[in-house]
């Protein structure tokens, strides 16, 4: 696992064994999670979505505590994942990254909570699997707009975007900010310092 720019994000890249069989690999390691972010995922929900060509999905976050993190891979076809650190004092507040995740590399993103979650689907058909901390609560479900010109994110140039009525008219950063609905950076520090302790006085095998 490999820590990037925005804290509590990570990017996993799996090993690879082929043969003349095709492929086999460990996508998701429990103990490598829980040993590289300080706790476990202590999962409860999994989802996987298709997506044509050109669909953009998200910016999406949950609120903290409990927010929602996210293990998140592509078996199939290719999106580009991006994730916005959108909790208010965090020094990188308002950053994102991208990392593309597809078929041919099996990589995958680790999510923390409070931070936003979207893709852009780079082929037709493309899968996305993802382990979730916690269940769907559509009241603490929160959503920013995937085009908000204050985030500038780079989205791959496949025409218009293609959104869903609940992203096409979802809020900016700022008007979320104005409203008191954005991630608070210390809280989630404390909530995830939870988590870490919890696993540590179980002996790291929290769940």
């Amino acid at each position: 696992m490999r820590a990037l720019s925005i804290e509590g994000l990570w990017e996993v890249t799996p090993r690879q064994h082929p043969d003349s069989r095709g492929r086999f690999m460990e996508w998701y390691r429990f103990d490598h999670l829980a040993e590289a972010v300080g706790h476990p995922l202590e999962l409860q929900q999994a989802n996987l979505a298709v997506s044509s060509l050109g669909v953009v999905r998200g910016i999406h976050y949950a609120d903290v505590p409990p927010g929602q993190a996210k293990f998140v891979t592509c078996p199939s076809g290719a999106v580009l994942d991006v994730i916005v650190d959108l909790r208010e004092g965090s020094p990188t507040f308002g950053k994102w990254e991208a990392v593309r995740l597809d078929s041919n590399m099996h990589k995958a993103v680790y999510i923390s909570e409070g931070l936003g979650h979207g893709y852009c689907a780079l082929t037709d058909s493309a899968t996305v699997a993802y382990l979730c901390s916690a269940v769907y609560a559509p009241e603490r479900e929160r959503a920013v707009h995937p085009m908000d010109t204050d985030l500038a994110i780079e989205w791959p140039a496949l025409g218009e975007p293609r959104l869903s009525e609940r992203d096409s008219t979802a809020p900016t950063v700022k008007q979320l900010a104005e409203d008191g609905l954005l991630p608070d950076y210390d809280a989630c520090r404390r909530f995830t310092a939870g988590l870490d302790a919890k696993s540590a006085a179980s002996g790291g095998d929290a769940v």
